[in-house]
């Protein structure tokens, strides 16, 4: 390695590398912000305009776009050496270089005028290059990978393997720059563009898919698909879907508050001041669904609830925090994950059809609340319509739950009709459910969902209303002496 080229916008270590390519004999371009710093640290380097013989001008607009840079970058030994010659172009060995933070800028809401001078041009135009001759050049965009390029320059540079696995993190690099460029300047003036682009990072093999024939893997750097354990087996396709349906249920509540999820519908719900008592709640509502399921709790993990999830069989525990003595009780269960409860990361929702994918936006609707019978519901009745309906949105459609202001009592899910729900709600109720309420996610379009959750005792329904029998319905209602009010919000979950 005789030269390299540093242009960087993050000065984060670019001293100590220069310094260790300095000591090593290698030469040192650099453009005009970068060169401050290393002439601020005492580091000779030869200035891109000095070497090129073009100033740099249009407001630092263009400074590296030339022949005799980008010339170094693409030129092949063996193949492009008398071309090179003739023009006096010099090879590149090393090129490091970091964009322009449009990501970061984006987020402080600048007018388009000032934000579009952090569209890079020159960085990705070099970058591209050199990874597209990476035999040759070696390309560093990432500070961490300096540490890579100071470790081999006493043992003979890096193997083009090497420098393929660098070369490929350029082209992701750029394809989540300018994606992210295509839809904010998209997003101006629509919510779904005609072209939209993601891309996931930190991507990690799974044992398998939703089943042992199935190859899967998941992407993420946040939230839940970046949520790893701090004990127990790697975490399955199967237990990533259902921690994240276990903690967006689990975000509905502020008080101290117990979720179990099986196979990505609620099977237990409970608040309760102490997390054991929730816990206990939440897993009686349906003990045999809570087996093998994922339980998630928003308040610390104490020794008294650590034995008590030790004593069943668990896939998965969430939690914000947990005691030592707790974490010293769980390690007893080898194969049981431990999660930090992460950070929610707001974003639209992606699911993969044949030939693309549907997007959606969830955005806050405010509900409603219309009392349409002849009576209003207690202030009970209406703590119970408000847990029920909490629960209800994140339960598979058809969804019917019954409850009380406190937890669940039953859970109908994922059924063709809603009676079937309102009948498996029934079913799986393990205590009473007179003087419950119930709560549906779509309108009721006959009244005979209405009559099956009466007979079984539920005083009070809410749902969103809207369907053409709502007076037939209402009028059942008003016959039985019960309370409903409709939301005009409907929460089908597919």
């Amino acid at each position: 390695m005789k030269r390299a080229l540093l242009s960087v916008w993050n000065k984060e270590g670019i001293q100590e590398l220069a310094t260790a390519l300095h000591t090593a004999g290698i030469e040192i371009l650099s453009s005009g912000g970068t060169g401050k710093t290393l002439q601020a640290a005492g580091i000779p380097y030869i200035e891109v305009s000095d070497y090129t013989g073009s100033p740099e001008m249009m407001d630092g607009r263009v400074k590296t776009l030339h022949p005799r840079i980008h010339g170094g970058l693409l030129g092949r030994k063996g193949t492009d050496d008398r071309i090179m010659g003739e023009h006096n172009i010099l090879p590149i060995d090393l090129l490091v270089v970091n964009l322009y933070p449009f990501e970061e800028m984006m987020k402080q809401a600048l007018e388009l005028e000032k934000l579009i001078e952090f569209i890079d041009i020159g960085g990705p135009a070099m970058i591209r290059a050199a990874a597209k001759n990476y035999k040759d050049v070696t390309v560093i965009i990432d500070p961490a990978d300096y540490s890579l390029i100071i470790h081999t320059l006493t043992k003979g540079g890096l193997s083009q393997d090497q420098r393929l696995g660098l070369a490929k993190k350029v082209f992701a690099r750029m394809a989540a720059y300018d994606g992210t460029i295509s839809n904010y300047l998209y997003s101006i003036d629509t919510d779904f563009p005609p072209v939209w682009n993601a891309q996931y990072q930190n991507g990690r093999i799974l044992r398998y898919g939703e089943n042992p024939h199935q190859k899967a893997a998941v992407y993420g750097t946040e939230g839940i698909a970046a949520a790893i354990p701090v004990q127990g087996k790697e975490m399955s396709y199967n237990n990533y879907l259902d921690l994240a349906a276990a903690v967006d249920l689990l975000r509905e509540f502020t008080t101290c508050t117990s979720v179990i999820v099986k196979h990505n519908n609620p099977c237990g719900v409970a608040t309760r001041k102490a997390p054991l008592d929730a816990y206990i709640t939440a897993r009686d509502c349906d003990p045999t669904s809570a087996y093998g399921s994922i339980v998630a709790l928003n308040e610390e993990v104490d020794e008294e609830l650590a034995a008590a999830i030790a004593s069943t069989f668990v896939e998965v525990l969430v939690a914000p925090s947990f005691s030592t003595k707790a974490r010293e009780i769980l390690k007893k269960k080898e194969n049981l994950r431990i999660i930090s409860l992460p950070s929610p990361v707001p974003g639209p929702e992606i699911r993969s059809i044949d030939g693309g994918v549907l997007i959606q936006k969830t955005q806050y609707s405010p509900e409603s609340w219309i009392v349409v019978t002849d009576r209003d519901p207690t202030a009970e009745e209406e703590e119970s319509m408000r847990f029920a309906i909490k629960v209800c949105k994140h339960t598979k459609s058809n969804a019917i739950v019954f409850a009380k202001p406190d937890r669940a009592l039953g859970i109908g899910a994922g059924q063709m009709n809603r009676v079937e729900s309102a009948k498996i709600a029934i079913m799986k109720a393990t205590e009473s459910l007179t003087g419950s309420a119930v709560a549906s996610d779509a309108f009721l379009p006959f009244s005979d969902t209405l009559q099956v959750v009466a007979d079984a005792g539920a005083t009070a329904l809410i749902q969103p209303g809207g369907s053409i029998r709502d007076n037939e319905v209402i009028e059942e209602a008003n016959k039985r002496g019960m309370a409903m009010i409709f939301t005009g919000v409907r929460h089908f979950r597919h």
